[in-house]
Order: structure tokens, then sequence, then C-alpha cells
């Protein structure tokens, strides 16, 4: 299975391309959650791999938490591209794909995956790590800045894109998970990971003034 994985929930976003579990190109870029070379980025990886876009058959997203706004332009972007193509669409969670990482960077123990929820507040869920694997042994949550920093000065361990051990959700990971699994969903299906309940303020009418 050729993959396609957008992972844009973070200050530094990313697309892979891999076939068979193996990441043949990445591409990244940093300095702000807003996203604005997305197919930039797709065309540098196609690019690396010598492949064409009708190659790809899966595109896998980072769901977060994390990004709203990036999130919502990957979700968009894989939408878009099953509306043309067809081709099969899975969300992954950028909390697992960040404890993954830790493992592969021999982080092991118990171990807080922490994301940054604005507002003073954090996401938090934990993780077992061990050589060959990684479980959540507490879902995810929000909770206040101030127990991020209890959490820390108790020495335990955090990893994530604001923690103590600075990890960005990576789309080469993403791509890795995505290529054990065959849950594919429909592109109305994949929604953002977000725990709180989104609102938007309606603009008020414009008055007249004479």
């Amino acid at each position: 299975m050729t993959i396609l994985a957008l992972e844009f929930s973070s200050a530094q976003r990313s697309v892979a391309l891999a076939r068979a579990g193996v990441v043949l190109a990445e591409a990244m870029e940093a300095g702000g959650h807003r996203m604005t070379h997305a197919f930039g980025l797709v065309e540098n990886v196609l690019a690396q791999a010598k492949m064409a876009r009708a190659e790809i058959e899966t595109i896998a997203v980072g769901l977060g938490p994390g990004s709203y706004t990036g999130i919502r332009a990957a979700i968009a972007i894989a939408q878009g591209w099953q509306l043309a193509a067809g081709v099969n669409l899975l969300g992954v969670s950028s909390a697992a794909s960040l404890a993954a990482q830790a493992q592969t960077e021999k982080v092991f123990g118990r171990v807080n995956v922490v994301i940054d929820a604005q507002r003073g507040e954090f996401y938090l869920s934990g993780w077992e790590i061990w050589e060959a694997g990684c479980r959540e042994i507490a879902p995810l949550k929000i909770v206040a800045a101030a127990e991020i920093a209890e959490r820390q000065a108790a020495g335990e361990t955090s990893v994530g894109p604001e923690a103590e051990r600075i990890l960005f959700p990576s789309a080469a990971m993403v791509a890795r998970l995505a290529a054990a699994r065959t849950d594919f969903v429909p592109g109305e299906k994949l929604e953002p990971i977000y725990l709180r309940a989104t609102s938007f303020v309606k603009q008020p009418k414009a008055t007249r003034s004479y």
C-alpha cells in the first residue's frame, strides 16, 4: 500500500510518502501553525520518490490534538483527494504518533504526551512505553498548565512539542502507523481530535451611519 501522510497539527508540519511501511520520502516546514505550502510539501515528496500522484492509494492524516487550523487543512486535502481519485483515507492520533516516536528514541517507562491546548491548558495522555511497543494507560484529557509543571517537578517524563523532551508529531510516523491498518473511512468521517466544544461567534450586522 502506497501512503501519503499529512501531519499539520504542530508548528512543524510534515508530509511523508511510504510504501509497505517503508518511508520513501519526507518533507517538513516550520515557523508557525498556519500551513502555507501544503501542496509544495506534497510535490516535494513525490519528486523525491519519483512517484506520480496516481500511484497514491491511501492518505493518512494526523488528527491531533493540536493546531485546529492545520489539522483542518490536512483533512480538507485528504477529502478533496478522495473525491477526485477515490483513494482510501485513515486518521491517526497525533498523541499516539508521539508515543511511537518516543519509543523509537528509546524513551521507555511511564511517559506523558503533552500538547499545547492554548488558554493556559494542555492536552495530556499517559503511556507505557517499552522496547517492543507502547500502550495508552491514561486517556487524553485537558489539564491546567500547573499540573504539567507539577508532573515535571515530580520527575515524570514528558514528550511533545512543548514538553521537557521536545518531539513534534511526524508524517513519517503517521505513515508507519497507518501501514498496519485497513479501517478506512469516508472523508466526512475524518474529524480533528478536539476535546473542547467548538464555538463560533457570529459577526453582528453592519449598521449604516447617516
